[in-house]
């Protein structure tokens, strides 16, 4: 682990490193050794979520000594993220897969532990909530009221045999909740609570009607100040503008995301305060609006609302030069900064930053067993796909190898409404420490690139999304970069259905394929949501795939499973048995269907796993697998 006493602000940072031979797949496939760094609101203690092969802790420690103040074990618990509530508690947010009642399916459900850092009790939001589960929905709002802390939080109220998502008030020095204010519907899908504590506005979405609708607090009661029709991205409650009093709020039905204000007592909200594309950053402590966030080309730029926060910030990029620099966490007076620090040549760190002392010290890397030998460079890469559209992605280069007639491996996300971005992707690294070129390109239809790109996708789910990864293998041939011989593609999620339909809808580009929670049968799929009435799911199905009902031939065109007779190449399927996003069957169903025509399949089950690989133990059993697998039917040497 990289530590430094103290780095002068004004001066460069370089890290050195002996080099060594590649690490073993564990160093990449195993979790971070930190996951999450937050300075508390007075910058006097750090909380870390760290990980120790399997087992996750949350430790405390203070900024000054480094000074372990007490560490809480999270076993076998899914630890998803951590909040200072002041000083003295910080709330960890844990999920967990299972079913609510006999009546419900198996879900991902969200509790939230309050940790009194003085006393040293924990204790579960919500437990003792009258007519309530402790499940909350979406992340806790702390606001003091009376020099006290409270935690606003989401959950389910029970009235009669329906569950209602109502607003519920922790006591956090008393370890008590309350109901601080019930929803207008059955609909409401999130609220903002005022620095005051009060339930300023909320928010609903009804599925069936495509109607979205914002309700303000006035003296009378819920004022409906904004109605909006939308049918899959409604608009939603982002926190607060500069002035702490004015709503702040993203629309993005109809074009590109924009986030804007608007005021308790408008009818209409104002122009865009942050440009298309750009994301907002929030003060944890107030959730007000202090700046923006947006994805350049390579580089994240933050841009801050006060010109000191900018000048801090500024001083902050200074030191690491070269390097993309995230902001993670920030203390109340903004003079003590955690960030990320991704070194293209030593992977993702954590630092501490202290404005007033400026100095910096490293808390320590993410991935604790790789050095300088182990990191790959990635760049961006740009081509055109067959139709003209203008495609950009990553390319991950193996380091050591001369960059002409490699191996390669294509990677695409998942989503589809979702992209690859700029930086360290343990992933693609693990595959590239193995001598192989990884392309990880941003397809038509996914998300943060603009509608106009997104809207692209729109009915091209296994065609021209499809064919955009194949035209980045032909363009990366005819640069001579790649060797076309000796191509496979391995993704997740839609990247695992990219793969089956890399094998099945796009024969003759790859030489093996790996899927890891893949979709294969899109009709099952289709027809499961319309079976649960989610109208939302089933119209996102429709905008990609172009089909709302199961029986749509168009399903069985571009469905992997329709065409396994189509495979000539090995074929590998990888799913976790508690996956509630992509289900398990959709692995299972096509392994039968490739052996009943004689393909070659291979089928790894990861045990108690869930959609987003948690788990240490089995997200290093899917990339060995995954590598052990590629290696054999493409290997790089």
């Amino acid at each position: 682990m990289f530590r430094l006493s103290a780095l002068a602000l004004a001066a460069g940072l370089t890290l050195a490193a002996p080099t060594r031979a590649a690490a073993p797949l564990s160093a990449y496939g195993e979790l971070p050794a930190i996951e999450e760094a937050r300075v508390s609101p007075d910058g006097v203690m750090l909380a870390l979520v760290t990980a120790n092969d399997e087992k996750r802790s949350v430790v405390i420690e203070t900024t000054a000594d480094q000074k372990v103040v007490m560490t809480v074990k999270a076993g076998d618990k899914k630890l998803r993220d951590v909040r200072w509530a002041g000083p003295d508690h910080l709330l960890i947010e844990v999920s967990t897969a299972t079913q609510l009642s006999a009546y419900s399916s198996t879900g991902e459900y969200w509790t939230v532990i309050d940790v009194d850092v003085k006393t040293r009790v924990q204790h579960t939001l919500l437990s003792d909530a009258k007519a309530a589960t402790n499940v909350v929905l979406g992340t806790p709002q702390v606001r003091f009221i009376g020099g006290r802390p409270f935690a606003f939080v989401t959950g389910w109220e029970w009235v009669g045999d329906e569950g209602w998502p109502s607003l519920f008030k922790a006591d956090l020095d008393a370890n008590q909740s309350s109901l601080a204010a019930r929803a207008a519907s059955r609909n409401t899908d999130g609220w903002l609570v005022d620095q005051a504590g009060v339930a300023v506005a909320q928010a609903e979405f009804d599925d069936k009607a495509k109607r979205w609708n914002l309700l303000v607090k006035q003296p009378g009661g819920w004022r409906v100040a904004k109605t909006v029709e939308a049918s899959i991205e409604h608009p939603y409650m982002v926190g607060f503008g500069a002035d702490g009093q004015s709503l702040l709020l993203g629309d993005s039905e109809g074009g590109d995301v924009s986030i804007r204000t608007m005021s308790p007592a408008a009818t209409d909200w104002g122009p865009p305060v942050a440009r298309p594309g750009e994301d907002v950053t929030l003060d944890p402590a107030t959730d007000e609006m202090i700046g923006t966030r947006e994805i350049d080309g390579d580089h994240v730029v933050y841009g801050f609302l006060s010109l000191a926060d900018q000048a801090s910030w500024n001083s902050v990029l200074h030191a690491f030069p070269g390097e993309g620099v995230n902001l993670v966490s920030i203390s109340a007076d903004h003079r003590k900064l955690v960030v990320e620090a991704d070194s293209p040549t030593l992977g993702p760190a954590y630092c501490l930053v202290d404005l007033n002392a400026k100095a910096a010290r490293w808390i320590g890397p993410a991935y604790a067993k790789l050095g300088p030998a182990d990191i790959s460079p990635t760049a961006s890469v740009a081509f055109k796909a067959a139709d003209g559209l203008d495609i950009t992605g990553y390319l991950t280069l193996p380091r050591g190898k001369d960059p002409k007639k490699l191996p390669l491996i294509v990677f695409p996300h998942g989503g589809p409404a979702a992209r690859d971005e700029p930086g360290f992707d343990w992933w693609a690294q693990a595959m590239a420490s193995r001598g192989y070129a990884v392309l990880q390109v941003n397809y038509r239809g996914s998300d943060g690139l603009g509608w106009k790109f997104m809207s692209a996708g729109f009915g091209e789910w296994g065609r021209k999304m499809q064919t955009d990864l194949s035209d980045g293998v032909r363009y990366l041939s005819a640069q001579g970069t790649i060797d076309p011989k000796r191509v496979c593609i391995v993704g997740a999620s839609y990247g695992g259905y990219a793969a089956l339909a890399g094998v099945t809808l796009d024969p003759g580009v790859y030489r093996c394929a790996v899927s890891v929670a893949g979709l294969s049968d899109l009709a099952r799929i289709v027809g499961q949501a319309k079976h649960a009435q989610n109208l939302f799911v089933t119209r996102y199905w429709d905008r990609y795939m172009g089909a709302k009902n199961p029986d749509d031939p168009h399903l069985k065109e571009i469905s992997p499973i329709d065409h396994v007779d189509k495979v000539t190449v090995p074929v590998m399927l990888i799913h976790g048995e508690d996956d509630t996003v992509v289900p398990y069957e959709q692995s299972t169903m096509m392994e039968g269907a490739l052996k009943l025509h004689g393909k070659a399949v291979t089928f790894v089950k990861l045990n108690h796993e869930d959609h987003w690989l948690s788990h240490s133990d089995t997200r290093l059993q899917m990339l060995q697998a995954t590598m052990d697998f590629v290696q054999k039917n493409n290997p790089a040497d």
